[in-house]
């Protein structure tokens, strides 16, 4: 099958490498120049684990292809997929903007296309790709009316990704579900032809009306969001009475009901849709007169906890870090990817910078797009350990796989003092406790440091 994908961002790179993978020609079109020449010379610009493999072995066989060109790419696939953002605005709403803007450009290419031998044109179908407020594929549908293009010449199709970073790559070729939204018979035949290779493991295929297929998406983010929240809030309490949230998340995740993801509590959300998607949620039902409670305390209880570990570590030094260096572990909002959009660990920088330290930062894949928001405001170390070089404490912030067993040894010789905060409970209360450091954790016990009385 000719498919086109309209944006080449994390989804759109994601879902045209995947189809492409899977048989499907597919054109990537991007209206960024320098993105589109080093995708077609060959290069990934996004870090994702496993996209490097098949983009290679796709751009290698042909099958892959990259343009500039919004027309080549409408004239070239039956399916035309809108892989575009969809930012957020100040009042927390969807920015719709690329997704309609480009939809009216392409609905008036359709309209412009020579008739067949019968007097209809080629038959094309829409697919939003991105996040989407409920409500946004009739819009689109409307700019193609507008446009002049016949009702049976296209059909609009919802079909809401769930993509995690990191491993987009899995989650794409093996998804746990496929969402299609219409009610076009003509279209849910066409999708589910171009999806059934993915789910030949069993998983559903769910078609549905738009609305329906737009509003799982959110809801699907808003839940997940509220129960990592829900497991900080815990994490919090267990803190004040003395209980073990590792403990308490084992005893709760073992029920079936409840399951064993996102019961990790840390420093809160981050990345490109919980924030959005949980704040375009609350936009949508503010819309339709609805107060959405739950999630407003999902936002205030995550803005808080986001703060929190910066708090921690000027309260540990008596309020102000002023002169001190802090070293900080992580910069992307979660491991595996280089994503730094409404990142906790920026949050928790922020937090250090406004009492004064001078931070010292590294990531293994996020520093150049720290750069792009931070600037110079931190100092970007070469590796982990020489972000350690002269720091009064360490703060853990991303839970790179590298930072799980680091030479504590060397840690301590290089602190000042044998201090870590750590955002992400990487490593053992009371082992650290014996290995001399005074270690704060999110939700855990805190162990008194062994004090080694020789060096006294």
């Amino acid at each position: 099958m000719n498919i086109s994908v309209v944006g080449t961002g994390y989804v759109g790179l994601v879902t045209g490498t995947c189809f492409s993978e899977m048989g499907n020609h597919v054109l990537c079109v991007d209206i960024d120049e320098r993105k589109v020449a080093k995708l077609r010379s060959g290069k990934v610009t996004i870090f994702e684990p496993g996209l490097e493999l098949y983009f290679e072995r796709n751009v290698q066989k042909g099958t892959l292809h990259f343009t500039t060109e919004l027309q080549e790419a409408v004239d070239f696939a039956e399916v035309i997929f809108l892989a575009l953002p969809t930012p957020p605005r100040e009042d927390g709403s969807a920015d719709l903007s690329y997704v309609l803007g480009v939809a009216a450009r392409v609905a008036g290419m359709i309209a412009a296309m020579p008739a067949n031998t019968d007097g209809t044109r080629p038959y094309r179908v829409i697919v939003n790709k991105s996040t989407v407020p409920v409500g946004t594929v009739d819009l689109v549908r409307n700019a193609m009316l507008e446009a002049g293009v016949d009702e049976a010449e296209f059909d609009v199709v919802s079909n809401p990704e769930f993509l995690r970073e990191g491993v987009a790559v899995d989650d794409f070729m093996k998804p746990d579900r496929v969402v299609i939204g219409t009610r076009s018979e003509r279209a849910a035949k066409l999708m589910r032809e171009l999806y059934e290779p993915f789910v030949r493991n069993g998983n559903p295929i769910h078609v549905m009306d738009e609305r329906s297929s737009e509003m799982t998406k959110y809801a699907a983010n808003a839940f997940l969001a509220a129960k990592i929240t829900f497991m900080n809030e815990i994490a919090n309490l267990c803190e004040r009475v003395g209980a073990n949230v590792d403990k308490v998340r084992h005893g709760m995740g073992s029920d079936t009901r409840i399951g064993k993801q996102f019961l990790y509590p840390g420093i809160g959300f981050g990345g490109s849709c919980f924030p959005k998607d949980v704040n375009a949620l609350m936009r949508t039902a503010g819309e339709y007169d609805y107060d959405f409670r739950t999630l407003r305390a999902v936002l205030d209880v995550n803005d808080d906890q986001r703060e929190m570990m910066g708090r921690r570590v000027a309260d540990y030094f008596g309020g102000s870090l002023s002169g001190k260096r802090i070293a900080v572990w992580g910069l992307a909002f979660k491991a595996n990817t280089d994503d730094v959009r409404e990142s906790p660990a920026h949050s928790v920088i922020e937090g250090l910078l406004a009492a004064g330290a001078e931070v010292f930062a590294y990531d293994p894949e996020a520093i150049e797009t720290t750069r792009a928001v931070l600037g110079d405001r931190i100092t970007y170390a070469a590796d982990d350990y020489a972000a350690l070089e002269g720091a009064a404490a360490l703060v853990v912030a991303t839970e790179w796989n590298e930072f799980r067993r680091p030479d504590f040894g060397r840690v301590k010789e290089m602190l000042v003092e044998p201090v870590i905060f750590d955002g992400r409970n990487l490593y053992d209360p009371q082992s650290m406790a014996d290995l001399g450091f005074d270690y704060y954790s999110v939700g855990r016990p805190h162990f008194e440091p062994v004090r080694d009385e020789s060096a006294a």
